[in-house]
Formats: C-alpha cells, structure tokens, sequence
C-alpha cells in the first residue's frame, strides 16, 4: 500500500494523524542506530525488520482485513491473559502499544505521575489516539498483575470496552482453581463477543498455535547458549517484542527458519560478538517496543546480552499447556496450570523467580547480571533485594538499576554499566 493509503487508513481508525506522524519521525533513526548499525547480523532478521516497519502499515491492514471477515481482535497487555481462547475463535490477539515516553505525558493527564511510566504510556497512546492497535480492537483484557493496572481498567474502561481477569496472588490449590474459574468466565465472554461456541476441537487447534510459537521462542533462546553468541540480545528483543503482534502461525515458521540460520552459525563457530565476550542476563520488568535502551548500551560497550528474565522474554514462552486433553475441562485445567510456570513478581512467595534467575545465569553461562527496574514499579523493585542477595551468594555480580523510557539518563546508565562490564572483565 501507498502512505497515502495508509494515511487515508490511519484516518478511518479516528487516529489523530499529527501525533502519529510526530511518534513515528524518530523511529528510522532509532531503528538504524540501534538495529542497522549492528555487523554480521542474521539474514532472517529481514522478516523481522520489516514486520516492525509495517507495524502500524502492512500489520494493521492485515488485522482490518480480519475484522471484515468478522473475526474478533483482541488486546492484551500480559502474558496471563489466555490467547488460546482467542486462537479458538479464529480471532486476532494483538498487543497494545506501550513503550515509549512520547506518550507518558499524556496518560499523566489521568493518572499519577509516581505510576509506572508502562501504563502512563499505555494510557497516553490512547488518549492520543496514536497507537492503531487501540483504535483496531472490539476489545481488551486486563488483568490484576499490579494495583496500577488494576485501576487503570476502570478508567481505560471509559474510552474501550475491558474486561478484566482476576489474577490469583499465591500459586496453592485454591488459587488454581480460582484461576481456571477466571479462565471459563473470560471462555463466556469471548463465545459472547464473538458469536461463536469454543468447543474441544477449536481450542485444542488453539492451544496447539500458541504452543508452537512459544515452542519457536525456546529453540531461539537455546541458540543463545553457545559462545560465541549466534544472535544479538538486541535483535532476540525485538523479535521477543513483535511476538505480540504478528500472526502466531507466521511468527513461528519464521522464528523457526531463522534457529536453522543461527544453528548453522553455531555449527561453524561464527557469533555476533568475539568468542568469551561478557555475557548478561537481564532480569526484571518488560521491554515492549520501542524500547531499546537498556539493551543498546550494554551492547554498545562490547558485552552481549544473552537470555531476559522478563515478560518479553523467557516469562513469555514459560511452560505449555498439555495438548492431550479430550474434554473441555481437561483442556480449561490444562489452560489454568501453565499459569504455575509463570514466575512473575505479582505471586507472594516468590521463590521460583529467583530460581528462574540463577538457573539462567548459570546455564547460559552468565558473567553477571543486571536487575532491571521501571520507575515506580513496586513489585519488581521490592523483589530486587531478595534477587541480589540469592545471586552473590552464588557468586554471581549482579548490577540493580531503574530507568524509564526517556533518554535523559542515558549518561548515568552507561556510565554504570561500563563500570560493571570492567569489573566483570
């Protein structure tokens, strides 16, 4: 399609076309300093390249499309909210925009400012009606991961319809069948949006495309085991941030033919970064696109970042759901138990994320790591001490830092890092 076309789109979606056009100014130079400027990347990054240039063009044209066949597209804004029910349905699940400080501004117009800047900016593409995955949706599911999100619903409520999943806080008998409850409830209401009955053969199609892409996200990150590094951390981020986006089936036929590329290269002892360089895990809140920050400095400085302890990354492709089961409630139950190898920071105890963390550290061969935090994020900061304390027992560096989505830090990170990458070397 033609920008024009693409404006004329853009503008039958009720976005507000000069706040688009100044959002989407600085992304080339963005992309080509932190993506472009990379050597010897990958040949199959292409697909992913181009999949973010069209993010806003080629991808929301595709969705559109669905939608005139009456298909259902959804939002989601975290890896607990079921997609296999959406998959059931044939409908689109697709993420929601987030990731920058151009919109904090503006979500700070209805929120507090001492808020995650993830869901200021999560309300501020809305507002701004910037982001044309918002403008796409029938509708949206939240869920209870944090207080901030939980009362940002009620208000997002006002401006698109959400539905909202009650997130159990412990992983006990009692909070799995909570959650396999929230699981048929959230059933009800997608067969109620949609028109359509979920019954065994949909959703078992469904379960089976969601675990393929997860499936193709965990051959990815095992190619990140070897030394010297197939792929950049950077270049595993941005493929980990578009998996919201693209079509799963798409996504994970392309993720697969990329592993080939990286397995090959791994085969013949070729990397992105020297053999022995430093490598990182990163651990801590998510990245959604564009954020490249944290990533660009450490790789900038010669260190590779080799595997993320987050929801845009391993949190992502945690556990699959059995596909063996023959009834409706096998496979709800089924659905519900994947909810237990997901460590995040919202469950009280928590003592499988800080085993998810060392046992990256150590079976990526990890040199340090750094404990990534947004502003104002609670749950993640307040689990920071209990993850510093496990990891020097270990004996493994570990470097805390909190950020947000602006550049104005980018001299203190970086002076930071660079001191942490000395030490570590």
């Amino acid at each position: 399609m033609t920008n024009e076309a693409y404006r004329q789109m853009w503008q039958e979606l009720g976005m507000d076309l000069r706040q688009h056009d100044l959002f989407l100014a600085a992304l080339p130079e963005a992309f080509n300093t932190v993506f472009l400027s990379q050597s010897n990347r990958p040949q199959g990054m292409a697909y992913f390249d181009n999949l973010l240039m069209e993010a806003h063009g080629g991808r929301i044209r595709e969705i559109l499309d669905r939608k005139k066949e009456g298909k259902p597209v959804v939002g989601t804004f975290c890896v607990f909210v079921p997609e296999e029910l959406i998959f059931a349905i044939d409908g689109v699940s697709v993420g929601l925009c987030g990731g920058a400080q151009f919109t904090v501004p503006a979500g700070e117009r209805v929120l507090p400012r001492n808020l995650c800047p993830l869901i200021k900016s999560l309300m501020g593409f809305k507002l701004e009606r910037i982001c044309p995955y918002f403008q796409a949706v029938d509708f949206l599911i939240g869920e209870t991961t944090c207080d901030g999100k939980k009362k940002t619903w009620e208000i997002l409520n006002e401006y698109v319809p959400t539905y909202v999943m009650e997130l159990p806080q412990r992983k006990e008998e009692p909070d799995l069948a909570l959650w396999e409850r929230e699981i048929w409830r959230l059933k009800k209401e997608v067969e109620r949006r949609s028109g359509q009955i979920i019954d065994e053969e949909k959703l078992a199609r469904g379960i089976r495309r969601a675990n393929a892409r997860r499936e193709a996200l965990r051959r990815l990150y095992k190619a990140r085991q070897a030394d010297p590094v197939p792929i950049s951390g950077k270049d595993v981020l941005l493929i980990s941030q578009l998996a919201f986006f693209d079509e799963p089936e798409r996504f994970a036929a392309r993720v697969n033919e990329l592993c080939e590329e990286l397995e090959g290269r791994m085969a013949r002892g070729e990397g992105v970064a020297p053999k022995g360089a430093i490598r990182i895990v990163v651990a801590g809140t998510p990245m959604p696109i564009p954020y490249w920050k944290l990533h660009h400095i450490v790789e900038s400085a010669g260190a590779v970042i080799v595997a993320e302890e987050t929801c845009t990354g391993t949190r992502y492709f945690a556990g699959q759901v059995e596909e063996g089961g023959e009834t409706l409630e096998q496979q709800l139950k089924a659905l519900a138990r994947r909810f237990l190898d997901i460590n995040c920071a919202c469950f009280t105890p928590n003592s499988g994320r800080v085993e998810d963390i060392l046992n990256l550290a150590r079976e990526w061969r990890a040199h340090g790591v750094i404990y990534y935090t947004l502003q104002f994020c609670q749950t993640y900061a307040l689990e920071a001490r209990r993850v510093e304390k496990a990891l020097k027992e270990r004996g493994i560096p570990v470097l805390t830092l909190e950020s947000d989505y602006s550049e104005e830090d980018v001299g203190q990170l970086k002076t930071r890092i660079e001191a942490f990458l000395e030490m570590l070397n």
